[in-house]
């Protein structure tokens, strides 16, 4: 098959996602792919550059050395606002040109704006459209009044599909409720490269670079570190637990719009040692940094909206390694690994330091991280890559535009 991905996000410096481990595996599989993606982090480039000109990158693999993708970067004006209308007209053109020169046989979408252009454009050129929900995207738009308009792009798009993937149950529950059509909604959850991400896996190397002893309880968060994620709150209990639990440690992995301050936080408690900030590290190093940890978390405020129906990839990671998770009660998670599967939920962030401790305490982090493991198991990226593969293969056989 030949595939036309196309995302408002950086498909070459972002972490890995959904998107990269299945057409990574499919360009394997003898696909070709081709990515229009966006650098949607412009903003905080020290140098910015009000232009820049069309880039096309070759050879791109993130996670599988032979996966062969070309990423496909239009131009784009770099200035606050214009950028919307740059990324408009610059992907509306690009999309054409892919059409004419790739001659794509489906085209899968996983953003907002040039989803909504390749949707249009697709059923014009009577090619099948595919648009894939990992997240509730219009809720991340920065400026809150802008919202609404990524709202309707969004309903416009799902009406435009010839199919409609969500990674979760309650994510296909919004999707249909939000405009899509029930009998071309599927679920395909998230899948796990259970053999890089191996119980077995030794984290030694880790808890020596960073000081953590054996006594130590080890918790760990990775991803974009947002500003509802909880994180500081998590961080702030750990201040307060301080004298009284001078073994608890907390390591945060990655990058985003709390770091900053949560390096105060870290130097305004004198937290040096206990709360350790990595920033970004290499994705092939993660599965050290889990299997470094007791525990992993996800603290985030249950009641942000942008948190309601998803369910975050690195939450099979963190099971596939054998941890347990203490998450806040996310609807999305819940349904998605409901009760006794190694997933522990607290009301709050402020919450899950008193968990943590009730866990390692009655000493049942093993016996959920078991549990854990258990579940996941038949999350196999490889079965993932097959069903979505056959989605593929039938929505092309059974295009509706034809």
């Amino acid at each position: 098959m030949r595939i036309l991905v196309v995302q408002e996000s950086d498909w070459l410096k972002r972490n890995p996602h959904q998107q990269h481990h299945l057409m990574e595996r499919l360009s394997q599989k003898a696909h070709e792919i081709r990515v229009i993606d966006y650098d949607i982090d412009w903003g905080k480039e020290e140098h910015k550059k009000r232009y820049t000109k069309r880039a096309v990158f070759e050879n791109v693999h993130k996670i599988y050395p032979e996966a062969n993708i070309q990423v496909i970067r239009p131009a784009t004006l770099k200035i606050p606002v214009l950028e919307y209308l740059s990324l408009w007209f610059a992907h509306k053109k690009e999309l054409k040109r892919q059409i004419r020169e790739f001659k794509p046989e489906v085209i899968v979408g996983f953003g907002i704006i040039n989803t909504y252009l390749a949707a249009k454009i697709a059923k014009k050129r009577g090619i099948p459209f595919v648009y894939y929900w990992i997240d509730v995207l219009h809720t991340l738009i920065a400026i809150k009044q802008v919202q609404f308009l990524g709202s309707y792009l969004e309903k416009s798009t799902l009406k435009n599909s010839s199919r409609v993937i969500a990674i979760n149950k309650k994510l296909a529950e919004f999707v249909t409720a939000f405009g899509a059509a029930k009998e071309k909604t599927c679920v395909i959850g998230a899948g796990i490269d259970l053999a890089r991400f191996n119980p077995e896996l030794d984290g030694h190397e880790i808890r020596e670079v960073y000081g953590l002893k054996e006594g130590d309880i080890v918790l760990f968060f990775m991803g974009w570190l947002y500003h509802f994620a909880g994180l500081k709150e998590v961080a702030l209990e750990l201040a307060n637990k301080k004298e009284e639990k001078p073994n608890l440690k907390l390591i945060i992995v990655g990058e985003g719009d709390a770091f900053e301050d949560l390096k105060q936080i870290c130097e305004d408690y004198d937290l040096v040692g206990q709360l350790i900030l990595t920033g970004k590290q290499p994705y092939e190093k993660i599965p050290e940094f889990i299997a470094a940890a007791d525990i992993c978390l996800l603290p985030a405020y249950p009641n942000e909206t942008i948190m309601q129906d998803i369910v975050p990839i690195k939450l099979y990671e963190y099971m596939a390694m054998g941890k347990p998770v203490i998450t806040t009660r996310l609807p999305g998670v819940m349904t998605e690994f409901g009760c006794d599967n190694g997933v522990i939920y607290v009301d709050t962030p402020e919450d899950v330091l008193k968990e943590a401790i009730v866990l390692v305490k009655n000493e049942r982090a093993k016996e959920e991280g078991i549990e854990a493991r258990r579940f996941v198991e038949t999350y196999s990226w490889d079965s993932i890559t097959d069903e979505f593969e056959r989605v593929l293969e039938d929505v092309i056989t059974d295009n509706i535009y034809k």
